[in-house]
């Protein structure tokens, strides 16, 4: 099935935009288990898988209504800088790569196919995620924030924002997701999904247009059968 959308799509591949976490960064784990700590404290008890389940690909933006919806209070204004502090901490410390991440940017640079990446998350989060990795330099100048649109995901700002600078057409991008706001900001802007969806049959991202596959280590072979398709 992703080859299958690899080999017959609609225009030449000429951008590949990954997502930043749960994509090529584990970062998600460390930030479930600092956001979990976090609310819990504040009273609504929570294990990190609970909050994967409620915040999985959301902004701490978008997050922080859902939190004070549930509380039934506001939050203080200083308290989402507060946890975004706590999160870049803890990844400074913990993040490590996907399995087969660093591998796939490699060959999607030797295939010749420029990427980028675009991430809910802030440059600041991005920074100490890439250098936890060792891999400033090569993600240099291909990041895209949240930060840099009107609207994270699931809008497809970031997206449209990405190929806009590498002055291509979403037909002729593919991105890599692993979140359904993800996978639904991609649907919006018109672009081919593929969902890395490790642990399940990817059937919550399917739903939202995006085709499933379950080892980064494949993703080399699909994007070489999307540029030979051209």
């Amino acid at each position: 099935m992703p080859f299958d959308l690899m080999r017959r799509r609609r225009a030449p591949l000429r951008l590949v935009i990954y997502d930043c976490d749960g994509v090529l960064v584990d970062s998600e784990p460390v930030a479930n288990r600092v956001v979990a700590a976090e609310l819990t404290a504040l009273g609504w008890a929570m294990t990190a898988a609970e909050a994967d389940g409620h915040f999985l690909g959301l902004t701490f933006t978008d997050m922080q209504p859902l939190i004070e919806q549930r509380l039934g209070r506001a939050l203080s204004a200083a308290w989402k800088d507060m946890l975004v502090q706590r999160v870049i901490e803890a990844m400074a410390l913990e993040a490590t790569a996907i399995p087969g991440a660093v591998e796939a940017l490699r060959h999607t640079t030797l295939l010749e196919l420029p990427w980028r990446i675009a991430s809910n998350s802030s440059h600041e989060e991005m920074q100490v995620k890439f250098a936890r990795l060792g891999i400033l330099e090569m993600v240099a100048g291909r990041v895209h924030s949240h930060r840099d649109v009107a609207r994270g995901k699931p809008a497809p700002d970031l997206f449209l924002a990405a190929a806009t600078v590498q002055g291509v057409t979403p037909a002729e991008c593919v991105v890599i997701e692993d979140s359904v706001p993800g996978a639904t900001a991609a649907a919006a802007a018109g672009m081919d999904c593929l969902g890395y969806s490790p642990h399940h049959d990817g059937a919550r991202l399917r739903a939202v247009g995006a085709v499933p596959f379950h080892s980064m280590f494949d993703l080399p072979a699909l994007l070489a059968a999307g540029k030979e398709a051209m």
